[in-house]
């Protein structure tokens, strides 16, 4: 019989090595935020040379201008605190539908015959094409527009659990027979973390949609939110409050997409991937 006996060496190299040090700045996130600010700065600086003369492009600064003019007035936060409140609602009603839905139909092959050729042909209709039919059942209030929302996230969410059910490898529920694991076991040991991930990042295209279609939801005779702010810029011939708005849409949708990618990091530890980090 021979015995191994590790040197300093071997034992150096297995130590792991994917703890690193942190480092802050993060030069991803540098690259990632210089990108916009390069592009602005050109911008910028074509406009004040002369190559072009920014009346239906306005420059940063003028963009800057109108957006702190509506800050200081109390508008602009009035704005997104009614797209939030619109988003977060229209989101957390379609999420759950949508989980619920995807469920039932990856669970049961007979439902999923029934409900899924109607529900993919609903899924290619534009968001707009609803605004009437819902203004008409629901009328110009915030119902409407919450359920315009939430018909955005839904389908994503949906798909995306309905299409990890039905993937889940026969393989793994043989290994849970094999080693007699309940049904309660089973679906939490096999089917959530062959789901969860799947399902989170559903979430995040639902999340998406959400801040899409609450443009669409906000031209059904809102007076509230960014989406009436490119409507009155478009009335009033402004420009630099359309492009300002366009932005505001971008930055929220950015940050609560990072939210909730930090909220649901937690249940992702498990997983030993080489992931970058987002």
């Amino acid at each position: 019989m021979s015995v191994h006996i590790n040197t300093g060496t071997e034992a150096a190299q297995t130590v792991p090595t994917t703890v690193r040090a942190s480092r802050w700045p993060d030069p991803r996130v540098l690259a990632g935020v210089g990108l916009p600010i390069v592009i602005a700065l050109l911008w910028e600086l074509a406009v004040r040379v002369g190559l072009s003369d920014g009346r239906l492009m306005p420059p940063p600064s003028k963009i800057y201008a109108a957006m702190a003019a509506l800050a200081v007035s109390g508008e602009l936060q009035v704005h997104i605190a009614a797209t939030l409140a619109r988003v977060g609602a229209g989101f957390a009603f379609g999420a759950i539908a949508g989980t619920l839905t995807g469920a039932i139909a990856g669970g049961s092959e007979t439902i999923r015959r029934v409900i899924d050729p109607s529900l993919q042909a609903l899924r290619a209709v534009p968001s707009i094409a609803w605004v009437p039919l819902f203004i008409l059942w629901l009328g110009i209030f915030e119902t409407s527009k919450i359920a315009l929302i939430a018909i955005g996230v839904f389908f994503p969410v949906y798909l995306g659990v309905a299409s990890a059910i039905i993937g889940i490898d026969r393989k793994l529920l043989e290994v849970g027979r094999i080693f007699r694991l309940s049904r309660f076991q089973t679906a939490r040991r096999i089917l959530l973390p062959a789901v969860l991930p799947v399902w989170l990042t559903a979430l995040r295209a639902g999340l998406g949609l959400g801040f899409m279609f609450v443009v669409a939801a906000e031209i059904m005779g809102a007076s509230e939110g960014l989406g009436y702010l490119l409507v009155d810029g478009q009335q009033m011939g402004r420009p630099d409050q359309i492009v300002g708005a366009i932005i505001a849409f971008a930055l929220l949708g950015k940050l609560a997409d990072t939210l909730l990618v930090l909220l649901t990091r937690p249940l992702l530890v498990w997983q030993d991937t080489a992931r970058a980090q987002l």
